[in-house]
């Protein structure tokens, strides 16, 4: 008999910005760490398909990244995730959910499809407003009104003021928004401090620069402490209603328990070129019987012992190309690999397994090359797999998203990975996936089942359970 949802009180708050470039980024790490460093054991989570911003969620509360998306994942999911991440591993004081674009914006001609908006609205959580305010002054209020009043459906719990010119500013600013009825919760001053690099698609991972990346984190705890009433925050977060669900959980997701018995082994590509993978595909193959084992292609010269299948995910090859191409024994073993072993690419992935990358030499996987280019690709996308392959059988649908500024020549194999309203895209066979499309296999997890498998039958030794 199915157990029934359960209500979990679980306080949580969405951080969220009248559009992108407020500040909503830097807030919401600056409140994690703020807020762990009080002794709170936040969960971080990011509205939407980013993977950067999620890695620096993880260096603020020490737990692994989580992405909310109801286009990826469906919105029948984004509960049960939330509740997940949150619960995964020790219990989290507090949820901290960092929006996406503006609050309102979603997927393009929908009705704010997968906006920040969407996912408060699904989870039921209140949402603090993060207001750039360093070229207005009384008229921050009309848009703090606008926003408060927009969809009934949205609550707007408070309002972090950011990037405020002075203690004359900050009293101007204050006395306008407390006539709209929405709290101001803290003013926050400019500081070019507090700016994280930024390149072609966006910020640098922090996994890219881990040094600086915690000295920044420092002084955003000093910055939120000093401009944020952090009691407030966390009576809002407490305010929130109970959540009605059960736990998204990996085993029940494939359709039974976690699976017994002698594991595979999948290498993934990790390290400074390979920074992003979705917690939960991993987290799938766990459940599927398979130990994901990193390798970093920039200085490991070998794959893990009893290798059979490789997982390259997410990152960016292009700005570590030379490395990359020059680590020539791991980039053999790989394409020797590929001949037996399932392959699953995306993306950064893909990249990697072409001839070259800008001219240097990669693994030669794929009989195609790569390139940087000066249009960036980014958006949703609904695909449907062209034949049969590690993934998919022939006709799935599926739901994931474009990120990048590299392009691929040609734009697909023999037999295409994907068709999508583009067109045909990317390489694929029996035991092969390279495409651009990222996607999360919590919204497709019979995926993680299919390359599970596929890496049980490879020639490999499997290592025995413990």
């Amino acid at each position: 008999m199915a157990l029934a949802p359960r209500n979990f009180r679980l306080p949580r708050l969405v951080v969220a910005a009248p559009a992108s470039g407020h500040g909503k980024t830097t807030v919401a790490m600056g409140l994690m760490t703020a807020l762990r460093e009080r002794g709170v054991e936040v969960s971080g989570h990011k509205v939407g398909p980013d993977y950067i911003d999620p890695s620096y969620h993880a260096l603020a509360t020490g737990r692994a990244p989580r992405n909310l998306d109801p286009h990826l994942q469906g919105e029948e999911r984004i509960v049960p995730l939330l509740l997940h991440g949150a619960l995964a591993f020790r219990p989290a004081d507090i949820a901290v959910i960092e929006g996406v674009l503006g609050l309102f914006d979603g997927a393009l001609g929908t009705d704010g499809f997968a906006s920040t908006a969407h996912v408060a609205q699904l989870t039921g959580s209140p949402v603090i407003l993060v207001v750039d305010a360093s070229a207005a002054g009384r008229s921050v209020a009309a848009v703090v009104h606008g926003f408060a009043t927009f969809d009934p459906g949205v609550s707007i719990a408070g309002v972090i003021l950011n990037k405020v010119g002075s203690d004359r500013h900050e009293t101007e600013l204050r006395s306008a928004v407390e006539g709209t009825g929405v709290p101001v919760l803290g003013a926050l001053r400019r500081s070019a401090e507090l700016q994280v690099p930024s390149r072609h698609l966006g910020l640098v991972p922090a996994g890219e620069r881990r040094a600086a990346a915690d000295e920044m984190l420092a002084r955003l705890r000093s910055w939120i402490a000093d401009g944020v009433d952090l009691e407030a925050v966390v009576r809002v977060a407490a305010a929130a209603p109970p959540v009605t669900g059960k736990p998204w959980n990996p085993a029940a997701a494939l359709g039974g328990r976690y699976r017994e018995g002698p594991r595979t082994v999948i290498a993934a590509a990790a390290g400074q070129a390979f920074t992003f993978r979705y917690t939960e595909n991993v987290e799938l193959l766990a459940a599927a019987g398979a130990d994901v084992v990193d390798v970093d292609p920039l200085s490991d010269e070998a794959l893990p012992d009893e290798c059979a299948g490789l997982y390259f995910g997410g990152g960016f090859p292009e700005v570590h190309a030379e490395a990359l191409s020059a680590n020539a024994a791991l980039r053999t073993q790989v394409a020797e690999a590929a001949r037996t072993m399932p392959v699953v690419a995306e993306c950064a992935g893909l990249t990697y397994l072409c001839r070259q990358l800008d001219g240097l030499a990669m693994t030669g996987v794929l009989d195609a090359t790569a390139a940087m280019t000066e249009r960036r690709i980014l958006g949703y996308r609904t695909a449907t797999a062209a034949g049969d392959h590690v993934l998919a059988h022939s006709g799935e649908q599926v739901t994931g998203h474009e990120f990048h500024r590299t392009e691929v020549t040609p734009r697909h194999g023999e037999v295409p990975a994907w068709e999508m309203d583009a067109g045909a895209e990317g390489f694929a066979g029996p035991g092969l996936l390279a495409s651009y499309l990222h996607i999360h296999w919590a919204g497709h997890p019979h995926m993680a089942q299919r390359f599970a498998d596929a890496a049980r039958r490879s020639p490999a030794p499997q290592r025995p359970a413990f």
